[in-house]
């Protein structure tokens, strides 16, 4: 009898380990593919310095980037119904099936912007085609995110789960940053005018390439425990995921567009805008500019780990108040010392100030987001509220700051960021600690 029990343990030891072990191949292979479908969409960003003039009619170069800023924008618009589709289709069929159709779609649009001809070539046909390829690129990450949280929240046990699903961001900016590292090896090697030329196709080719990479490494991920049991338990639970289940949570959807305005502004301005707001207004040059932005962006990337651990310990509502309030007294000052900054070394300091504290939203916000909804309705719940205030956002907030340069009144871009960080601030203080919210298994 003794033996036998030996034995049942020892077999159940050998489960738990792999469950372990499959988690964590889980948990990586969906970074992965999230990393590989950031690089994506931030290569838009990155090279628009050098494919304007390609795209566009000849302007001014603030003229020529609130163009590509506006096909951003509306790249972003497209992201609620990724998020609508993918989230019902995660729900439904689940969240590794979502995960790869979205990153086929990432495939294609960067393939398609890779391969436009120029304006000089084909006139208004090639702005049009750029923005169906954004178009496309929007609707792969609105449905990525909600799906990559989910997935990578629910594979996470609920000990270190802050700490596991801040890899969403951590692959996220690691994407941006290969993008960046691409442009570097790029402006070492290539003249200004052969990357104007040329250049600027190279790394949308690179995306579409790793897109077929992740489509193989995505196949060989495990579903969720928290979708198989909730399929096995009901299988008609994908019919909740509609408007009419979200209408079932409305101070989860409230919650979760409240939290992400003020985030999403501040991390898409001190990310993808910096790079153009150190060029077009502090006087770097693109190389300096590209050099900042990485070296920023890489202590960023490792912050993430950090605090989402953080978080384990001592909530998520503390740490995201934590950037609520900084974010709210620091953003001003910060930006009026930028402007007169000289120096490389000052211009990073000042940027590592505010990533510090957009950690304390960026690294949590999956997770929190994920721990609002029960299983049925958790990727639709968390994608598209999300990928709605991305649009209203995040999305136009490189738009937003552009035109009130072209107008003479930046400083007024400052209030705004500032003005959307309060306001989410208000939804931090008064939020229900998310961990303790049960709606997630062990």
């Amino acid at each position: 009898m003794g033996r036998a029990q030996r034995g049942d343990a020892a077999e159940m030891n050998t489960a738990s380990s792999k469950s372990t072990a499959s988690r964590l191949r889980s948990i990586v292979g969906g970074s992965i593919g999230n990393l590989v479908e950031w690089y994506d969409w931030y290569a838009y960003s990155a090279f628009s310095l050098y494919f304007a003039k390609s795209f566009f009619p000849p302007a001014s170069q603030t003229a020529q980037l609130l163009n590509t800023a506006a096909v951003f924008a509306v790249g972003f618009f497209m992201r609620p119904i990724g998020g609508w589709v993918m989230g019902r289709y995660a729900d439904r069929h689940g969240r590794k099936a979502a995960l790869t159709f979205s990153v086929m779609l990432m495939c294609g649009g960067s393939l398609l912007i890779a391969i436009t001809p120029s304006y000089a070539s084909i006139g208004l046909l090639a702005p049009a085609l750029l923005l169906l390829a954004r178009l496309l690129q929007g609707l792969s990450v609105g449905g990525e995110y909600g799906a990559s949280a989910t997935y990578l929240s629910e594979m996470a046990g609920q000990k270190h789960r802050g700490f596991w699903s801040s890899f969403q961001y951590v692959t996220l900016i690691g994407g941006q940053l290969i993008a960046l590292a691409v442009l570097l090896v790029l402006q070492r090697y290539l003249t200004k005018p052969e990357l104007e030329a040329w250049g600027w196709r190279i790394p949308f080719v690179i995306g579409a390439l790793c897109a077929v990479v992740a489509i193989w490494l995505r196949r060989s991920m495990e579903e969720t425990t928290d979708f198989e049991k909730d399929r096995a338990a009901r299988p008609a639970a994908s019919a909740a995921a509609t408007i009419r289940g979200l209408m079932e949570h409305p101070r989860a959807v409230l919650t979760v567009v409240g939290l992400t305005a003020g985030g999403t502004v501040a991390f898409y301005t001190f990310t993808t805008y910096a790079q153009k707001f150190l060029v077009n207004t502090v006087g770097f040059t693109a190389q300096q500019a590209t050099f900042i932005n990485a070296v920023t962006l890489l202590v960023y990337l490792c912050l993430q780990p950090i605090v989402g651990a953080l978080s384990d310990r001592i909530g998520r509502r503390p740490v995201l108040t934590a950037f609520g309030v900084l974010g709210s007294l620091g953003t001003i000052p910060l930006f009026r010392a930028l402007e007169t900054t000289t120096s490389v070394s000052g211009a990073i300091w000042l940027l590592l100030a505010a990533l510090t504290a957009v950690s304390g939203y960026t690294a949590i916000n999956a997770v929190v987001k994920a721990e609002l909804f029960p299983t049925s309705i958790r990727a639709l719940g968390v994608g598209f509220p999300y990928a709605v205030t991305v649009a209203l956002f995040g999305g136009t907030a490189e738009y937003i700051a552009l035109y009130f340069k072209n107008i003479g009144h930046e400083s007024w871009f400052y209030y705004y960021v500032t003005a959307c960080i309060v306001a989410s601030l208000l939804v931090y203080v008064t939020m229900t600690e998310s961990s303790k919210l049960g709606h997630m298994s062990e």
